[in-house]
């Protein structure tokens, strides 16, 4: 028996220690995408993927989509994921701070460590083709003198806030729409269904470009390079700003060495000309953060984002 034992004893004292210093990552590193696939947070995990690989050439990266109530099954999979690093995430704005601040989340802020902010996405104001309204002021107009329907993306988004930011600036309160989604408040600004809808340039860019809707504001502190002619709502007299960031976190619960990697690998990412370059033709638009800068900015947007929910709960 004892003949048996000792080689068996030996063998187990031979691996410990390779398994010891195993390199990390030790397999698939999942990025879990709050999401449907084919979206613009979904299009960003994959550009990041295609840069992460000439820095982790022997890593294998895979896109776990999780869609569904406005991203939070995404990022509280995010926050319960096993620590070990094999699994990071995507965090977008405003989502990941409303559900904290409507009590919903499964999840805080202290659940992630935050690896920084890729791109974001301007807020616009888009009408009809067909629209009277040409301005802000012509749409805020407009809003004092009937009940006017503005389609935004669920209950709590970045358009929503956006929204609740016009109304109270502009002294109006809109019959808000609620949609499932870009897809939907498209359908609804070119079929004349709305008045009006908040929602990202991204998702109307082209449709503007093409003539078959009207963007009249872009709320951002400057003009976008892509809609020069396209003023600010400051510009026209409101100052309401808002836009869709994209960034990455993982389990604050991971070892420091794992996160200190993941760090080092976002970084490169993020100044990588070639991803820079990709993600310019494919219009997204960047907006770099750190960790730090992007969990200061999430707090803060906690903090405003509170604010509405306390005046009018969701």
């Amino acid at each position: 028996m004892l003949k048996r034992i000792i080689p068996v004893a030996l063998a187990i004292c031979l691996a410990a220690p390779l398994a010891a210093h195993a390199e990390y990552p030790e397999g698939p590193v999942t990025i879990i995408v709050p999401s449907k696939a084919g979206g613009s947070t979904d299009a960003t995990a994959r550009l990041f993927i295609l840069s992460a690989k000439k820095f982790w050439p022997g890593a294998e990266f895979v896109v776990k989509n999780v869609g569904g109530s406005g991203g939070q099954k995404g990022f509280e999979e995010i926050a319960a994921a096993k620590p070990d690093g094999q699994t990071i995430g995507m965090v977008f704005t405003t989502q990941v701070v409303a559900h904290i601040v409507s009590k919903r989340a499964r999840y805080t802020l202290d659940s992630f460590h935050v690896m920084g902010n890729l791109n974001d996405d301007p807020e616009i104001v888009v009408v009809p083709p067909e629209s009277p309204y040409k301005t802000l002021a012509d749409f805020a107009k407009a809003a004092k003198g009937k009940s006017m329907t503005v389609a935004v993306n669920g209950i709590g988004s970045d358009d929503f806030i956006a929204a609740k930011k016009f109304e109270e600036n502009a002294g109006v309160d809109f019959n808000l729409m609620p949609t499932k989604g870009s897809t939907e408040q498209k359908a609804a600004v070119l079929g004349a269904h709305v008045d009006a809808s908040f929602m990202n340039l991204s998702q109307m860019f082209a449709q503007h470009k093409a003539g078959q809707a009207r963007i009249i504001a872009i709320l951002t502190k400057k003009r976008s390079t892509l809609l020069p002619d396209v003023p600010t709502g400051i510009e026209q007299g409101y100052p309401v700003e808002m836009t869709a960031t994209r960034g990455f976190v993982v389990s604050a619960k991971v070892p420091a060495k794992i996160i200190k990697k993941l760090d080092d690998l976002f970084l490169k990412v993020q100044n990588d000309p070639g991803f820079i370059a990709a993600a310019e033709k494919d219009n997204q638009f960047l907006l770099p953060m750190t960790g730090p800068e992007y969990l200061k900015y999430l707090k803060d947007l906690q903090v405003e984002t509170k604010r509405y929910y306390d005046k009018s709960p969701w």
